[in-house]
């Protein structure tokens, strides 16, 4: 494999800022954290000369990604072969304590996010900013691909009162940015006195999938176990928000969908009267391993992406949850709180980012209708915040 693409983790040694040679650093990482031959950032910067690593920090899934099902909080440990603390930020706390960064002058951040607004792993990262930026530590973000391309957008705009670990701050669904151009976004907008450096790709273009780009994939979370799965993702994450399987317990998570009360042929008939562009959908029977509908029998389908820059994620997933909701009304139900630790408002609304969604839903608005205005706000968010902070060409 040709590596197009050198991550800031790749070109580390000779663009580590020198004003931050002989500092202390923490590492925030995740089993993607590698560089083009595999090799962990926390080994890498474990013999740095440049730097000392003091403590390793994990986001949602462990440090490992260990943890299986989503929201399951996991607990800080010592890791046995460095013996460094290795702190959870996915469990009493998500927000790095003072504690936690008494030793430590530089937060380094190596994170592969997956092109969307709900990931929990930029919300990590925004987290830690404000912490570092409350204790006075830097913070190095090392740059990696968005996965489905930093060219395509879509879905809704996150509106404030819908603000939660889901979504922090303002970001479409489909925000078509790496995770260094979202960090520039949040010091300009939220923590403007931070110290922060982004060490940005060398070779990556906006119009890549992560299979263009010569890289290694590994797992950013067990349930994205491949970049299909992470190109469906921006929709099929709303299923999280309704009584619906998003296929979580099968070895197609997000991409397999359903319930026992689906029957899959009539759902996949109305839904190719959508005519949806860039997809077909297969019906099927499965039974989830584990999450909602465990060892039931499931009727469903199985999204196939026949055309990547066609596709439309979101748009597919509101045309899934409006079909199921208008065909088996006595059944479908949207997931009540808590969710992502917001106990009140209603889990599709924190993951749409508005509650306009659910009630078009409800109301039965067409597809047209309510793409029509999540359309405009991408629309002014791209020209108005986005472009600002966009590395790459």
């Amino acid at each position: 494999m040709v590596n197009k693409v050198k991550t800031g983790l790749d070109i580390i040694e000779r663009s580590w800022p020198k004003s931050l040679r002989t500092t202390n650093i923490g590492l925030l990482v995740h089993p993607a954290s590698i560089n083009n031959t595999l090799e962990h950032a926390s080994e890498i910067f474990s013999r740095s000369k440049g730097c000392r690593l003091k403590a390793l920090f994990g986001p949602q899934h462990g440090i490992k990604g260990e943890t299986q099902d989503n929201m399951i909080e996991w607990r800080g440990f010592r890791d046995r072969g460095s013996g460094l603390p290795v702190y959870s930020l996915y469990g009493k706390t998500r927000k790095p304590t003072v504690a936690m960064l008494t030793d430590i002058d530089v937060m380094v951040i190596d994170l592969q996010d997956v092109g969307s607004r709900y990931y929990t792993f930029i919300w990590t990262m925004s987290l830690v900013m404000q912490a570092c930026l409350e204790q006075k530590k830097t913070v190095v973000v090392l740059d990696r691909p968005n996965p489905i391309n930093g060219r395509q957008i879509e879905g809704s705009v996150l509106k404030p009162e819908y603000s939660s670990f889901v979504g922090l701050h303002p970001l479409p669904v489909r925000h078509g940015m790496t995770i260094g151009e979202i960090a520039l976004y949040l010091k300009d907008k939220i923590y403007p006195s931070l110290a922060l450096h982004v060490i940005a790709m060398k070779g990556w273009k906006r119009d890549m999938w992560f299979d263009k780009t010569g890289l290694h994939w590994v797992f950013p979370s067990p349930n994205i176990p491949s970049v299909e799965s992470a190109a469906v993702y921006p929709g099929m994450c709303l299923l999280e928000g309704t009584n619906l399987s998003e296929g979580r317990g099968t070895t197609r998570p997000f991409e397999i969908f359903g319930a026992p009360f689906i029957n899959p042929a009539t759902l996949v008939r109305r839904l190719n009267e959508f005519r949806l562009s860039g997809v077909i959908f297969r019906s099927l029977f499965f039974e989830p391993c584990f999450q909602k509908h465990k060892g039931k029998l499931c009727g469903g389908a199985q999204i196939h992406i026949t055309n990547r820059l066609k596709f439309k994620p979101f748009k597919t997933a509101v045309a899934i949850l409006k079909t199921v909701h208008d065909s088996y009304p006595e059944n479908f139900r949207w997931k009540n709180p808590p969710y992502e630790y917001e106990k009140t408002l209603f889990p599709i609304d924190i993951l749409a980012g508005t509650d306009r969604l659910r009630k078009d839903i409800e109301g039965g608005s067409s597809i047209q209708k309510m793409e029509a205005w999540w359309t405009d706000e991408l629309k002014e968010f791209d020209r108005k915040i986005r472009r600002q902070y966009l590395l790459y060409r």
